[in-house]
C-alpha cells in the first residue's frame, strides 16, 4: 500500500503547481496591462474582484439571504467606484460605502450574519478601491499598485519555494499545516528585495537617503501582513469546513484565496492614502 500511495500524491502536487503557473501566465499579463493603461479597465478588474470575493464570502460563511446580499454588495462597490473615479469628495465616497454596508447589515439574518455582511462589504471595498485610488493619484500612479503586486506576489512565490526546499518547523500547523517558518522568512526576504527593486527601477525622487531603507521596511511589514492575511483566511476556511473559497481560478481556488494577502496590504496602502490625504505626510 505504501509504494502505491506515495507516487500517487506527487503527480497531484505537480499538477497543482502547473495549474498555478498556467493561471498566473494568463492573469498576470492582463492585470499588468490594465495597470499600465489605467482608467476604467484597471478599475473594472478590481471591481470584479471585490464583487466576486464578497460573493464567495457570503456563500462560504452561509450568510443569508445570500442572493440579496450579493446584489446589495455589488451595487455598493459599483457606486463607490463611480463616486471615487467621478471625483466626488472623500466624505461622499465614505458615505456611499457606509450606507451600502449598513443596508447589507440590516438585510442579513442573525447577529453574526450582520457582522459577516458588514465585514465582507468593507473588506471587498478595500480590494475594489485602494489599488484604483493609488493608480488614479497623480503623485503615485502605477508605481503604487506595482509595489503592491511585487510585494504580495514575491511573498507568495518565495515562501512557496523556500518552504518546499528548506522545510523545517511549521508556522501555525493547526491553521495551515503546510506553512513553515522557513517559508515565512523566505517570503519576507523576497518581498523586501522586490519592493526595493520597484522603488529603484521607478527612479523615485526619494526625499532622503533613508528613504530606500524605509521602502524596504514597509515592504517587510507588508509581507508580514500578507502572510497574516493568508493565515486568517486559512482559519476561516477551517471554521466553515471548505478547502477553497471557490473554484474560479484553476490551481488557486477562489478570489478570496488569491487575494487574502493582497487584502491585508490594501488595508495598509489605504491607511497611507488616508494619512497622505490629511496632509501629515507627502
Amino acid at each position: 500500500m505504501t509504494s502505491t500511495a506515495t507516487p500517487a500524491a506527487r503527480p497531484s502536487g505537480r499538477r497543482e503547481l502547473w495549474l498555478r503557473v498556467a493561471s498566473g501566465v494568463v492573469l498576470a499579463p492582463a492585470i499588468l496591462a490594465a495597470l499600465v493603461y489605467g482608467g476604467w479597465p484597471f478599475a473594472g478588474i478590481w471591481l470584479a474582484a471585490g464583487i466576486i470575493g464578497f460573493a464567495e464570502w457570503m456563500v462560504m460563511s452561509r450568510t443569508e439571504p445570500r442572493e440579496v446580499l450579493i446584489a446589495l454588495g455589488a451595487a455598493t462597490l459599483a457606486a463607490l467606484l463611480l463616486c471615487q473615479r467621478g471625483g466626488a469628495p472623500a466624505l461622499a465616497c465614505i458615505a456611499v460605502l457606509l450606507l451600502g454596508a449598513a443596508a447589507c447589515a440590516t438585510v442579513a439574518r442573525t447577529g453574526f450574519g450582520r457582522v459577516r455582511a458588514l465585514a465582507g462589504v468593507l473588506g471587498a471595498a478595500a480590494i475594489a478601491s485602494v489599488p484604483v485610488a493609488l493608480r488614479d493619484d497623480p503623485g503615485i500612479g502605477l508605481i503604487g499598485p506595482a509595489w503592491m503586486f511585487a510585494v504580495v506576489w514575491s511573498t507568495d512565490i518565495a515562501a512557496y519555494f523556500a518552504g518546499r526546499k528548506i522545510g523545517g518547523p511549521k508556522l501555525m500547523p493547526r491553521v495551515s499545516p503546510n506553512k513553515t517558518w522557513s517559508g515565512a522568512i523566505g517570503g519576507l526576504i523576497g518581498a523586501v528585495a522586490a519592493g526595493s527593486l520597484v522603488a529603484v527601477a521607478a527612479d523615485l525622487d526619494l526625499p532622503s537617503a533613508a528613504s530606500l531603507p524605509v521602502v524596504a521596511g514597509v515592504s517587510a511589514l507588508a509581507s508580514v501582513l500578507s502572510q497574516a492575511g493568508d493565515l486568517v483566511e486559512s482559519g476561516l476556511k477551517r471554521r466553515y469546513g471548505v478547502k477553497d473559497s471557490s473554484k474560479i481560478i484553476p490551481g488557486h481556488g477562489g478570489v478570496m484565496d488569491r487575494l487574502d494577502g493582497f487584502f491585508a496590504v490594501a488595508v495598509l496602502a489605504g491607511l497611507y492614502l488616508a494619512v497622505r490625504g490629511s496632509g501629515l505626510i507627502p
